[in-house]
């Protein structure tokens, strides 16, 4: 399939499909495909058992209505939960996404894939060995699909994906996530082997996407849901922003 002139990767779509579809489920994901979207992320934890899943929560009440935490859940109880009906009835029965079906979508697609690693407490160095082996060997699996890249607020997580992917000689890269910004997360980005810091886009200003572009590093942005916003950070040379509008592609090239 031909990708429509109208998109680019440099517009991600926000766990999946923004305001389209429950978060983080792969009904999420054929939404934002739908719009024309080709750059995807979302939010990757563990279950009890180690098994990578989509979920944003530490807990499971916002999404699926069932109380306790996830982390303290094995896969097998996690996949017969509803995490549609929440958002409407439509989407009722639709499950939480394994990140093994996530990886699927995306090599059947050609996608790329932001895989956010969000560690349960405690779980940090755990979550960044299981998704990075997990999505180093995919990649092995499926050579011609887009690397994925692999963010985190978590340096933790962070390290310990360094780790595995550069035993591995993965090709994977790795982004900071920082809601703020100092001369300290610069830092922090590159003793992490990082590619790009991922920052809130009020964080940003000119003089800062230029310190980060002379320190050799990416620049995405979150949650940019108004098309004058993304505009403007465009012209100081952001390389991508995360949205909850599936619209906002479309009418910028109007």
């Amino acid at each position: 399939m031909s990708e429509p002139a109208a998109f680019d990767r440099r517009w991600i779509a926000h766990r999946g499909g923004g305001r389209a579809a429950p978060e983080n489920t792969l009904a999420a994901f054929r939404a934002g495909y739908t719009a024309g979207f080709r750059a995807f992320e979302c939010d990757v934890t563990l279950s009890r058992d180690g098994v990578p899943f989509l979920l944003h929560d530490a807990t499971l009440t916002r999404t699926t209505g069932v109380r306790g935490a996830a982390a303290t859940r094995r896969w097998d109880d996690l996949r017969d939960l509803d995490a549609g009906a929440w958002f409407g009835a439509r989407f009722r029965g639709e499950p939480l996404a394994s990140l093994d079906a996530v990886l699927a979508f995306a090599a059947a697609r050609r996608a790329w894939l932001n895989l956010e690693l969000k560690p349960a407490r405690g779980a940090a160095a755990r979550t960044g060995v299981v998704v990075a082996t997990r999505v180093a060997r995919w990649l092995c699996e499926q050579p011609r699909a887009p690397a994925p890249l692999l963010s985190s607020f978590s340096p933790r997580a962070l390290r310990a994906a360094r780790a595995v992917l550069a035993q591995r000689q993965a090709r994977l890269q790795l982004a900071l996530l920082c809601a703020h910004y100092d001369a300290r997360v610069l830092r922090s980005a590159r003793a992490l082997g990082a590619s790009a810091l991922h920052l809130h886009w009020r964080a940003v200003t000119p003089a800062r996407a230029r310190a980060i572009h002379a320190a050799g590093l990416a620049l995405r942005v979150y949650t940019v849901n108004r098309m004058p916003t993304a505009t403007r950070l465009w012209t100081w040379g952001v390389e991508g922003v995360f949205t909850d509008r599936l619209d906002l592609p479309a009418r910028g090239n109007a």
